[in-house]
């Protein structure tokens, strides 16, 4: 078993990421409505999809992401497309208008591993962000007593003015859950 490090790289050089994207995301809301259909999650259960850089110059990702709900019948707000935070500071993904024409879907936009790109605080108001994900990296050591939650601290607060939700990533024992 390959971890997406391993692969996902060799994938975006080879362009075999388009492709690999298109599926991944066909197959995450055709399993969302197969678990909807069967009762096994209830209506506002949200399924979150990965997008890559080079997805979002070189695809139609809108047109994708409108036939796939279309397609498997899933309402738009159930899906969340993750970006990375170097999108938002991609002036060619900016004039393209991508996270607008998929905000305007319904789709709901989550920048993940959030505090460790280079993203200045006037892309998160310039783009309708509804999630920012904390990395691990600032969850990780935040159960010990001498934490610094000052860097999660802010990054909530910041979602908070720009009207976003927080995810935490990597929570592994219930003193970080409860620190955050």
């Amino acid at each position: 078993v390959l971890g997406p490090g391993a692969f996902v790289p060799l994938a975006e050089e080879t362009g075999l990421i388009l492709p690999l994207g298109r599926w991944v995301l066909d197959e995450a809301v055709r399993q969302l409505s197969v678990w909807r259909k069967r009762s096994l999650v209830g209506p506002d259960f949200k399924i979150s999809v990965n997008v890559s850089v080079r997805q979002m110059r070189e695809s139609d990702l809108v047109e994708d992401v409108r036939a796939v709900l279309d397609t498997h019948g899933v309402p738009s707000d159930c899906l969340t497309i993750e970006i990375t935070e170097s999108l938002l500071v991609d002036r060619e993904i900016e004039r393209a208008g991508q996270l607008e024409a998929l905000r305007a879907l319904g789709v709901s936009i989550a920048v993940d591993d959030f505090g460790t790109g280079y993203s200045g605080l006037n892309y998160l108001q310039r783009f309708s962000i509804d999630v920012l994900k904390i990395d691990r990296s600032f969850v990780d050591g935040l159960e010990l007593p001498t934490a610094d939650v000052s860097v999660v601290r802010t990054v909530i607060e910041l979602a908070r003015r720009v009207g976003a939700r927080t995810v935490a990533e990597g929570i592994e024992c219930q003193e970080q859950f409860d620190v955050l």
